[in-house]
This record gives C-alpha cells, sequence and structure tokens, in this order.
C-alpha cells in the first residue's frame, strides 16, 4: 500500500524483510544516479535493529555488485560516543555486517579471508576504506575530547568531501533513517538544539535520560535533511505502532516528534504491517 502525507510517499510493506528489500532497492537506484552523474556519491547510514536487515540486504546480492561500492563515500548520520567495537556503536554495526571487515581481515572466526568476500562465498561490500568516514568518537575518546570536539571534527570532513545545496548545506545523495520509540530520529529528541534551522550541521548531544543506551552521542542536525537527494526512513515492528501513527498523524509538532523533520518531499518512508497498524487506510496484504 502506498499513500501520501503531502508530498511525502509513505509505503506500508508486509514484514521487515520487505521493508529492508525495498529500502535496499532505493537506496542503490538513489547512489547509482549520483555515481552516473558525478562518478562519486555520499550516503549517510544509520543504526538501530531496521540498519540491521537492510545492511544484511545490502551486502549480497544483487545489491552488493549492483553499483560500484568502492565509489561510494560513507557517512553516519549520528553515532553513540563510544569505541567502534562497542556494541552500542552504529559505525561498529556498519563494519560487521555491511563491510563484513572482520571476513576482510581473515578475522571472523570462520576461517574466512578476504578472497572470500571479493569472490562472493561471503557477504559483505567491497569498500574503498578511505572513503569510510565514521564519525571520530574514537579519537576524542582517546585524547580525552569531548563529543562537541568530534562534532567540529566531522563537520570538517564533510565539509571538504560533501556537495552543498544553493544555501551551502551538506547534501547527501541518501540519507538512511530510522524512528526511536519515542519519535526521535538521528539522535535528535524532543526539544533538542539540534531541531533549529540555524543549528551546526553536526552536533554533540547529552545522553537522553529517557530512553536507552543512556551514551553520549554525535549527530547531524534536521537541517541536512531538506537538502538530501533522497530520504529513506525505515520502521518495523508493532512496537513502533503507537508513535508512527503519532508522527505520522494531523498534529505537527517535530520539537515533541522530531522524526517529523523527515516529513519532506524527498524522503520516502517505508513502515511494515506492524509499525503503520494505527494509521488510517488499507494495508498491504
Amino acid at each position: 500500500m502506498a499513500t501520501r502525507i503531502g508530498e511525502t510517499e509513505i509505503i506500508v510493506l508486509r514484514d521487515e524483510p520487505a521493508v529492508a528489500r525495498a529500502a535496499a532497492e532505493r537506496t542503490v537506484a538513489a547512489l547509482r544516479a549520483a555515481l552516473e552523474t558525478r562518478g562519486t556519491a555520499h550516503i549517510a547510514l544509520t543504526g538501530g535493529s531496521s540498519a540491521v536487515s537492510l545492511y544484511r540486504e545490502l551486502a549480497r546480492n544483487p545489491w552488493r555488485d549492483a553499483i560500484d561500492w568502492r565509489e561510494v563515500h560513507m557517512w553516519w548520520g549520528d553515532d553513540r560516543f563510544v569505541p567502534r567495537d562497542h556494541p552500542e556503536s552504529n559505525a561498529g554495526l556498519a563494519y560487521r555486517l555491511l563491510f563484513a571487515v572482520s571476513a576482510h581481515a581473515g578475522e571472523s572466526g570462520t576461517g574466512a579471508a578476504g578472497v572470500d568476500v571479493l569472490t562472493g562465498d561471503l557477504p559483505g561490500l567491497i569498500i574503498d576504506a578511505e572513503r569510510v568516514h565514521p564519525i571520530p568518537a574514537e579519537e576524542a575518546i582517546a585524547n580525552s575530547a569531548s563529543p562537541d570536539w568530534a562534532a567540529l571534527d566531522y563537520a570538517g570532513q564533510i565539509a571538504l568531501l560533501v556537495p552543498v545545496d544553493a544555501g551551502g548545506v551538506p547534501a547527501f545523495d541518501v540519507i538512511l533513517l530510522g524512528v526511536g520509540t519515542d519519535g526521535h530520529t538521528l539522535s535528535v529528541f524532543a526539544g533538542s538544539p539540534a531541531l533549529d534551522p540555524g543549528a551546526p550541521v553536526v552536533m554533540g548531544i547529552p545522553a537522553p535520560e529517557h530512553i536507552e543506551p543512556h551514551l553520549e552521542r554525535v549527530t547531524l542536525s534536521t537541517r541536512v535533511l531538506p537538502a538530501a537527494s533522497t530520504m529513506i526512513v525505515m520502521s518495523s515492528g508493532s512496537s513502533k505502532a503507537e508513535m508512527i501513527a503519532n508522527v505520522l498523524g494531523a498534529e505537527r509538532d517535530p520539537s515533541r516528534w522530531p522524526a517529523q523533520a523527515a516529513i519532506l518531499p524527498n524522503a520516502i518512508w517505508y513502515l511494515d504491517e506492524g509499525a503503520a497498524s494505527l494509521l488510517n487506510g488499507p494495508r498491504q496484504t
């Protein structure tokens, strides 16, 4: 089932695997368009349960061979202020599932080696390490620096490489987003200064008290969302149903439900039947 809220497309699919397949197809199509136009592309990755399903989908064919992933710059929309090997690291999630770095290094515990990934015997995108740009939380922690330092450093990296729109805001080709059970997206929580139109492109965020994990964050601000060529928002599971109904309901208050900042013409929302179960209208079977 497809519908619209204003100019924003909402697609309801059967389950989380269907959401992952549809999001993978749209992601690859948007990146392919950028590669054909400029020879390079920029994607801002995400975390959470939706990312797990999407990364597992993208890491295998047909998607892993659909484009030259070595020409894609990998960024993150947000991350927890933890080392990359921490279980709550969004970057670590992508390194494990999307890039299959342990297999590339022969450290997967399964006897895998880089050649296994290259031949397609194991999933994992073939990437250029120089085009992978995790938020520098590890470097900040190692130097006893703050999330604000990491945010400033990351903003500098983005400014060097990512094209900008007419207003000078970084214009990613694809931004991947999830929706938290409290209605947040990225690490932008209710009432966050990251919602302000004049907010810095990247910001340090204090550890939220109302939702786990209670960890400091670094996030892109919502001002980058309208500048993106394509935004893909994913949400699955009945535990998200009430919040999705609020976020996509008639009342508009991004300061209360920050995910509403992603209700834009350049966004497509993929929901499974569980997440969409409290929305009005028919459901796809």
